[in-house]
Parts: C-alpha cells; structure tokens; sequence
C-alpha cells in the first residue's frame, strides 16, 4: 500500500509539471489523487487509523488558514480588478515617452509592487495586459516577459500577502513579519540587474498608449480600504500578535459593509457575488497539493529531506532547493521542508523563503506567473524562455547572496 500511495504521489507531482502538454488543469489532477491516498491509506490503514485522523486534522487545519487568507486577498482584488482600478493606476504612472532600458526597470518595480499588495497571479495577468498593450516585437515582448515573471516572483517573497510560500513559512513561525522585510533590498536588486543584464545596449526611445478614464468614489474608497488591510495585517501581526487570516477577513467584512452603505439601492450588484470571480483553481490546487505533502508526511518519506541538509550547509541546501522549484512546485517543496522538521537559523530560514519564492522563475513551468505568460503571450515557449536561462540564474544567484548577507549581518 506504501508503495502505491507513493506512486500515486508521483503521478500527482508529474502531472504538474505537463500540465500545459495534456491540457488537464493541475487543481483537478492534485484534488483528486491528494483525496485519493487519504481514502485509500483509511480503507487499508498498516497501523489502524487514528493516527491518520490526527494528522488529517493537522492538514485540514492548515488548508483552512491558508483558504481563507487567500480568499479574502483575492476577493478584494477581484472586486478593483472588475472595475479597472489596478489598470487604470498603472497607465497613470506611466509617462508618454521613455527609453526602452527605463521602461525595462519601471515594469519591473510595478510588477514587483502588485505583487507585494496582492497574489502573483493577479499580479501577472495586470503585468502581462500592460506588456501587450506596449505592442513591442518579437524579441523585446520575450525580454519583459522574462523579467516580468522574474519580478513578480521576487515581489512577493518579503511580504505574507505576495506569497503563499512565504505565507507557509511564517504561519509555520519560522520568520517574523520584520524579518521578512530583509527581503526587500536583495529582490529588489536582483530585479533590477537582470533588466540590466536583458536590456544592455538597447536604449531605444518608446511611445506609450494612454487609456484614462474617471474612477468612482466607492473603488477608490474599497482600494483604500485594500491597502489600510495589509497595513493592518502587518502591525497587528507584529504588535499584538494576530493572526494574519483574522485581519483579512475583518478587512473583507469593512468590504461588504462599506459597499452596502454607499449602496443602499437594492439594484446595485451585490459585493458579494465578487467572492466568486476569484481563482478557486488556484485554492484548489493548495488544497490537493497540501494533502499530497501531509500523505507523505504519513509515510515518512519527508525525512529523506534531511539527507540533503546533512550532505550540504543549510544556506547551500537551500540553494539548491530554490533551483529544483523550477521544476517542482514551490507549494509541495515548501510544505515538505515545514513537515520535514529541519533545523534551520532565522538566517537560512529567510534564505528558504528567498529561494522557493524566486527559483521557480528560471524555467517557464517553475510557478504561477511563469505558467500564465505561458497560456498569455503565443510569442512565449518552454524553449524560447530557456534562452533567458543564464540570465535568470544569475540574478537568481545574486538575489540568494544579498539575502544571505543582509540576513547574517
């Protein structure tokens, strides 16, 4: 039975990376062979079942903290997405008339900051509508897909609402909200010097497309709201210890209320049918991939982790790791280190966060953004986007070494 539950495990983790060759979305593969080895390890149970019940409770507890942060976050972009808010903030920024190199580096903080106030998906899908709307060639889309990717990627690490692996590995305390701040500089940096590096003696001027149009009181009164919730999740995290979920949600809930009181007419759309325009893909596929890991948890297969952390230095472990998220989602990497019970410094720990948050973007499958330019932009393929792969290895590279300093200093 071991044997076959971990075959099956397998199976689950392979049909994640061919996702985009078989055309069957990852949800539904994890969801259904993640409930599966649950079913199957009951009905044939090796050591009776309580054991199991303890640590299905476990999981089931840790998905529902994790659904709910994130359905609350997503709700309340769905909500400024629906109304053009995020977009329209993005074109005003934006000048008429830049150089290509600076054009390079202003995507790049943008897609690093959407992605720090909200999910990287929502955070590739504005980055990847402004890029097709730039009308570039060929060559030049490529480039800035690559770095929009790469900077989304490194948005989120430094902040618990820009990543759910950054969110695991402080729900599991193993950093501190101020810790995580360390982050900003290293990502920021590796950001930056691979726009660079991917626009080196390139400094064509380009014309940007302009699209204004008036935004209503009560979306700039739900952004607001938006950005006093992260700040608020942040200081009561900090100063009183809150748990970020209950933050979120009460933030959520100010939502519904503001909405209702600034429509009181009955024919306005209900806010709350917002809730359903979020990515429950991307919820169901953390439910699968969660039970997939508490399984392998189960079967003590997490402990062959620690091999690696015995052959290797934490802070080279952990490089590495970054490295196999490019072909391994994140999530399962992630909650498998967590269950894994190593032993780690704040230092490494911040090392960890770093590396599966930003590793991922060195092959085109490696995460979420990467796999939404992919479906986006028809000139983006698995091979076209390997000829970043230097590039993309060094600013990775360089990112993990400032983090690695700043972290021990």
């Amino acid at each position: 039975m071991s044997v076959l539950l971990l075959s099956l495990i397998a199976l689950a983790f392979v049909l994640i990376i061919i996702e985009d060759v078989i055309h069957l979305n990852k949800a539904k593969s994890t969801l259904f062979i993640g409930t599966l080895v649950w079913i199957l390890a009951f009905i044939f149970p090796e050591h009776g079942t309580e054991h199991l019940k303890e640590g299905l409770n476990e999981n089931l507890l840790e998905i529902a903290t994790l659904w709910l942060f994130l359905m609350a976050a997503m709700t309340f972009v769905a909500y400024l997405n629906a109304k053009g808010l995020i977009t329209q903030m993005v074109y005003r920024l934006l000048p008429e008339k830049l150089h290509m190199r600076s054009l390079m580096i202003l995507m790049a903080l943008l897609a690093l900051l959407f992605s720090s106030l909200a999910d990287n998906i929502t955070a590739s899908l504005i980055m990847l509508s402004l890029l097709a709307s730039l009308k570039l060639d060929t060559k030049q889309t490529l480039k800035f897909a690559a770095l929009i990717v790469f900077a989304v990627n490194s948005g989120g690490v430094s902040l618990i609402t820009g990543d759910v692996t950054t969110l695991m590995i402080f729900l599991a305390d193993k950093v501190t909200i101020t810790n995580l701040f360390l982050l900003i500089g290293p990502a920021v940096a590796g950001v930056v010097i691979l726009a660079l590096l991917l626009m080196w003696g390139n400094n064509d001027q380009v014309e940007l497309p302009k699209f204004k149009r008036p935004i209503a009181l009560v979306d700039k009164a739900i952004a607001a709201l938006f950005l006093v919730t992260i700040i608020s999740t942040l200081l009561f995290s900090v100063l009183f210890s809150v748990p970020p979920v209950l933050t979120f949600l009460f933030g959520l809930s100010l939502m519904f209320m503001v909405h209702r009181v600034i429509y009181k007419s009955e024919s306005k759309p209900n806010v709350l049918e917002f809730v359903r325009e979020i990515e429950f893909d991307t919820l169901l596929f953390f439910l699968g991939v969660l039970l997939l890991v508490g399984m392998l948890k189960e079967l003590s297969v997490l402990d062959t982790l620690l091999q690696l952390y015995q052959l290797l230095p934490a802070y080279q472990a952990n490089y590495f790791v970054g490295i196999l998220s490019a072909l391994v989602d994140n999530v399962p990497l992630t909650a498998a280190i967590l269950k894994s019970g190593i032993e780690m410094d704040k230092a490494d720990w911040l090392g960890l966060t770093y590396a599966v948050g930003v590793g991922g973007s060195i092959l085109i499958i490696g995460s979420a953004a990467g796999v939404i330019a992919l479906s986006k932009l028809s000139e983006l393929t698995f091979i076209t986007y390997l000829k970043f792969f230097h590039w993309l290895l060094v600013a990775y590279t360089i990112g993990y070494l400032g983090v690695m300093a700043v972290a021990r200093l």
